[in-house]
């Protein structure tokens, strides 16, 4: 078990390099030149990129021996199932939301807006609306592979409906939205919804894995947009009922 675990960690450990090393140069260009920190501060952030490393090594690793398989495997068993019409979508809603309460990048974008807005947007409201934005976006593209449509009969009119949105929803929620759009395509949507997706195209008759099994991530980037402007609309409506 401890063998597949970590075969062929050692490419994983040098991707992870080439992509950490840079920035630790450039940390010591900006601490020469610039910064002048002083040693504790140093010794704190390199042991926080030593943890960095370790983390991002272990984390695709895992991916590579887990989420993609298991996630490629629950989609074939899935997309073989009958009902698929209503199977699928639905439980494309269920995986949506759980994933989003589980990703990091979304919790750091909540507890920030929460932070800023001195508690008026808490971060249980926000990732209330963007479990639910992802969740949708999922059950849409559940619901677009098993009916066959082209992707953009999604992505136009929801991208027309958030520019709409943009002019009439709240000020403070239009910056918020555009954020919550690239932080929901996080590590776990990617690394296991999209392998769900790949999955149960590959087991769906008629359907092509290149074609139906991507474009997940672009409408996942797209319905927390939305939902967040619509967030905002009824922030603006409560508020302009209490004045």
């Amino acid at each position: 078990m401890i063998g597949i675990l970590f075969e062929d960690i050692g490419h994983v450990i040098y991707e992870v390099a080439f992509a950490v090393i840079p920035l630790l140069i450039f940390f010591f260009v900006f601490q020469f030149f610039f910064l002048k920190l002083d040693k504790k501060r140093i010794r704190d952030i390199l042991v926080g990129l030593v943890l960095t490393f370790a983390g991002l090594v272990l984390f695709l690793q895992g991916v590579e021996v887990g989420f993609f398989p298991a996630g490629e495997a629950i989609g074939e068993i899935l997309g073989g199932r009958d009902n698929t019409l209503v199977l699928l979508p639905a439980l494309g809603f269920l995986f949506g939301l759980v994933a989003t309460f589980a990703e990091p990048a979304i919790r750091i974008l909540n507890y920030e807006v929460e932070k800023v807005t001195a508690g008026s947007i808490s971060k249980n409201v926000m990732l209330i609306t963007l479990s639910i934005g992802v969740g949708v976006s999922i059950a849409l593209s559940m619901f677009r592979i098993v009916i066959g449509f082209p992707l953009w009969y999604l992505i136009l009119p929801g991208y027309l409906l958030a520019f709409a949105l943009v002019f009439i929803s709240s000020d403070r929620f239009i910056s918020i939205a555009f954020d919550a759009g690239g932080v929901a395509t996080g590590p776990m949507t990617v690394t296991f919804i999209m392998a769900i997706a790949v999955g149960v195209v590959s087991v769906t008759e008629g359907r092509d894995p290149l074609m139906d099994g991507f474009g997940m991530i672009a409408l996942v980037a797209l319905t927390p947009i939305l939902a967040v402007l619509i967030l905002g609309l009824l922030f603006k409506w409560k508020e302009s009922s209490s004045s």
